[in-house]
């Protein structure tokens, strides 16, 4: 029952502790019991008062609508029309042309998040689904095909586990209704004659002309007052919007406004205070010398005065939202260790004014920063040397000639066939001319060689040319170079105290910022690393990090960089992985 509570309490964090033990009691009975999906999938329900309250799929716990009706707001909620209850009951998923879109907006949601579904002038949740795409997916769709796969509704077979009770009137927080959709909406998705277009519940026939004149009237109405501020809009009103902005924040209670203060700068923060190698980042050190320098002057920055009471649990809220990670990387004291700034939270921010815009400019750069490695495209090559030049002459290269192995293949192969050197008696072998003795033999085995394997022969020829290399960076033209390319060369060294350090070389080589891979390595494995001078190389750093951190090295060369595994050298230098006694 307490892994119960706690897991829920990590899947909904805006539970508070007596909410969670309200809905999982300590004392009074709770039944667990085991079903079967049509599709055969095993589903554990947990049951309280004889009705169920959680089902879990797959280790994921969702909450059932006899939940929802007692913490409505757990959720984000999508509005649908009352017929549509039926065809979800029935195991139809939610259409987007069946989302009442309001005024305020759609609620912002990504992929994968879990939503309730509710009926038009009702709070109360009458379904469970995961959208299948994000808010703005959604919008740019515009708001056609799948939006939600349904898992579970009022009046399927597990809403009749439980007392089989009807949902709750809860009226909706803000009513707007210009936020409904117009009768010719209406009549599409439901392929009905169309109705009231701001009514949201059917009305008696008696009163219905009367309705439908005046709501149309109220409707005309609300889109002139939004065409009158349209077109003030386009004239400067300074004045009038703060006067509207501090109406507006009188008109919130000290709670609510503490709420808005704590997200404001929480966002304000992550956008232009905090940097992708500040990472991992003391929770606190985030709240005190960050978010409180980002609250504007004249308020100040209370997290008991909010809902959340405390700075754990908003983390927890927007962990869940999937803005940032936070882990317990010692004992009590969590950090920050990821932070997606791409989040769309995150872009919508606006600095407000009176801060420097040039903090504001943060996220760009730090974009710049992480633009996606990409591993080079690395070509073996070889050039004709002059006493090589006899053997290629024939097919018209000289001295510096730049070829392939696939190139060289075919040139030694046509020479052979050109010149009858095919062994008769074993096609395996070749016979040695005079050009193929002075070009690949060594004068010691010119008398005692005079065949060859057609193996042996390319592999000669390959020997004696000029080994060069081509490569090519992503988005660059491709770049000869003499030899044979290093590897990145990993190496374990003994410090003082008998402390072992990693030592990584040849990055540059391969279009790898040394610096870049010292900050996300020691991210990584949260231990020091440095870049000093590669001794013996001109212009070239070695990034030094403390352990022998090969395995994290190697997991992020070769899945993160994609870089071929022959391209590195000392992996097989990594401790071996065994369980400690």
């Amino acid at each position: 029952r307490r892994k119960l509570r706690s897991d829920v309490a990590a899947v909904f964090p805006t539970l508070s502790t007596e909410q969670l033990a309200e809905l999982i009691p300590n004392k009074e009975e709770l039944n667990v019991i085991k079903i079967y999906s049509h599709k055969g999938e095993a589903i554990t329900v947990y049951m309280n008062h004889r009705n169920p309250i959680l089902f879990e799929v797959e280790k994921v716990l969702y909450p059932t609508v006899y939940t929802l009706w007692v913490y409505p707001d757990l959720l984000p909620a999508f509005a649908t029309w009352p017929p549509v209850l039926q065809k979800l009951a029935g195991g139809a998923d939610l259409m987007l042309p069946g989302v009442v879109v309001p005024s305020s907006g759609l609620p912002q949601v990504q992929r994968g998040t879990l939503c309730a579904v509710t009926l038009l002038g009702n709070r109360a949740p009458v379904a469970v689904g995961v959208a299948t795409m994000s808010t703005e997916e959604m919008l740019a769709a515009g708001m056609k095909g799948k939006g939600f796969a349904v898992l579970h509704t009022h009046l399927d077979h597990l809403w009749e586990y439980g007392d089989k009770s009807s949902p709750p009137t809860l009226a909706p927080l803000v009513t707007e209704p210009a936020a409904q959709e117009s009768p010719g909406d209406k009549a599409e998705l439901q392929g009905k004659e169309p109705g009231s277009s701001c009514s949201p519940e059917p009305q008696q026939h008696g009163d219905s002309r009367a309705l439908s004149l005046r709501d149309r009237d109220t409707c005309a109405e609300l889109l002139g007052q939004e065409e009158l501020r349209e077109s003030r809009a386009a004239e400067p009103a300074e004045d009038a919007s703060t006067e509207d902005q501090q109406e507006a924040e009188d008109s919130r209670t000290p709670q609510e406004q503490m709420d808005a203060l704590l997200n404001q700068c929480f966002f304000h923060a992550l956008k232009c205070k905090v940097k992708k190698s500040d990472l991992p980042l003391l929770t606190s050190t985030f709240l005190g010398s960050h978010m409180f320098s980002c609250c504007p002057a004249g308020k100040q920055l209370d997290i008991k005065k909010s809902s959340y009471k405390k700075f754990s649990k908003f983390l927890q809220c927007m962990q869940h939202q999937k803005i940032l990670q936070v882990k317990e990387l010692n004992k009590g004291v969590e950090s920050i260790v990821e932070v997606d700034w791409k989040h769309p939270d995150i872009k919508a921010f606006a600095v407000p004014e009176g801060f420097s815009s040039a903090s504001a400019a943060q996220d760009s750069k730090s974009e710049d920063r992480e633009q996606v490695y990409h591993a080079p495209e690395i070509i073996p090559l070889y050039g004709l040397s002059t006493k090589m030049v006899p053997l290629f002459q024939e097919s018209g290269h000289r001295k510096g000639s730049i070829l392939s192995s696939s190139e060289v293949r075919n040139i030694i192969i046509n020479y052979v066939k050109n010149n009858e050197l095919v062994d008769e008696t074993n096609k395996n072998f070749v016979k040695v001319n005079a050009i193929l003795c002075d070009c690949l033999l060594d004068k010691s085995e010119q008398d005692e060689i005079s065949h060859l394997k057609w193996d042996e022969l390319l592999s000669r020829c390959l020997e004696r040319l000029q080994p060069l290399h081509q490569v090519t960076f992503f988005g660059q033209e491709p770049v000869v170079r003499k030899g044979n390319i290093e590897p990145i060369d990993i190496s374990i060294a003994q410090r003082s105290s008998n402390k072992k350090v990693t030592i990584i070389k040849n990055l540059e080589l391969y279009g790898l910022d040394p610096q870049c891979v010292a900050n996300t390595l020691q991210q990584k494995v949260q231990a020091s690393a440095t870049i000093t001078p590669a001794p013996g190389a001109k212009d070239r750093v070695q990034v030094q990090i403390q352990g022998n951190q090969i395995h994290h090295l190697a997991k992020m060369l070769l899945e993160e960089y994609q870089l071929p595994r022959k391209y590195i050298q000392g992996l097989e230098k990594a401790p071996k992985l065994g369980r400690k006694k």
